[in-house]
């Protein structure tokens, strides 16, 4: 069954981690969609709308081809990739080492790490784990549930895509207006999801998350990040939000959560709530599997006659 099967790829994945990237599927796709994007590239959303539904497209194509989900689900999900090099930059924060942490950030994050202090640096990384909870661990799992291995790479490609022309820029601004709206799509219910089992895992805090998600998220310019990264601010008693800047461009997002700003320490608080959230989540996927497997044994007609 698919869910049991998504369940198994979340424990691959915290086992063993991701496959090198000399090997793993999601390097190749993202090479197959530059060239792609090097021959189909126009300065449009029509031209975008192509880019994306080629590379959904193939992800899909390549679940197929996968065939097992808990395979595909591995391949798809990166939780301790993502709490790794969370891992890393706070390391460097607490020996004191500002230039490797600054170094290590673009692993997680696209926003210009040159200027940033310990605490805009901490922050950082709080509010990837945060998004990225929901990216690399409960919307593919989910989305393996749903459909399959095609689900999760499915999902995967269209993550991916996102993070290659999905950002705001001259040269994408059109061209990864479909890739953007695609994973927004993908994400809603996930990120969602993801808030819901922050809640779970923290039920001190689950007051604070709802009120959190409900009141500050829809500011976010993103429908699926200010959920999580509001619901990780509440449960962590922290406030994120702040100003972040892309090279020339300067974004102001707004305040999530209304306890203190984030530290270095707060890094490892927020690995630890990711690894809980998807440990969770494989809780909940093998207990909604083992109640489907059971009600439909119960509902199958027995060899001496039917149920009535």
């Amino acid at each position: 069954m698919a869910v049991a099967a998504a369940a198994a790829g979340i424990v691959a994945d915290r086992l063993m981690g991701e496959p090198p990237a000399a090997v793993h599927p999601v390097v190749a796709f993202g090479r197959v969609m530059r060239a792609v994007e090097r021959i189909a590239y126009r300065d449009t959303r029509a031209a975008g709308v192509l880019h994306a539904a080629a590379g959904a497209g193939l992800g899909l194509v390549a679940g197929g081809v996968v065939g097992s989900t808990a395979l595909a689900t591995w391949l798809a999900v990166a939780g301790r990739a993502l709490g790794e090099a969370a891992t890393a930059v706070g390391a460097a924060l607490d020996a004191g080492n500002l230039p490797r942490a600054r170094s290590l950030l673009p692993a997680l994050v696209g926003r210009d790490p040159t200027d940033l202090d310990e605490k805009e640096l901490a922050r950082a990384v709080v509010e990837s784990v945060a998004e990225n909870t929901v990216d690399a661990v409960v919307a593919p799992a989910l989305w393996a549930a749903a459909l399959g291995a095609p689900g999760a790479l499915g999902y995967r490609a269209v993550n991916t895509l996102d993070a290659m022309v999905g950002h705001r820029s001259a040269r994408y601004e059109r061209y990864g207006w479909a890739s953007a709206r695609l994973d927004d799509l993908a994400g809603w219910i996930p990120a969602r999801v993801t808030a819901g089992l922050v809640a779970v895992v923290r039920p001190a805090s689950a007051p604070a998350v709802w009120t959190a998600v409900r009141t500050q998220a829809p500011a976010h310019p993103s429908p699926n990040a200010g959920v999580a990264e509001a619901a990780f601010a509440a449960a962590l008693g922290l406030r994120l939000g702040g100003e972040n800047r892309y090279g020339a461009r300067v974004e102001l997002r707004p305040p999530l959560g209304t306890g203190r700003p984030a530290e270095a320490g707060d890094i490892a608080r927020a690995v630890a709530l990711s690894r809980d959230v998807a440990g969770a989540l494989g809780v909940f996927l093998v207990v909604k599997s083992a109640i489907s497997a059971r009600i439909t044994t119960r509902n199958t007609p027995s060899a001496g006659g039917a149920v009535r």
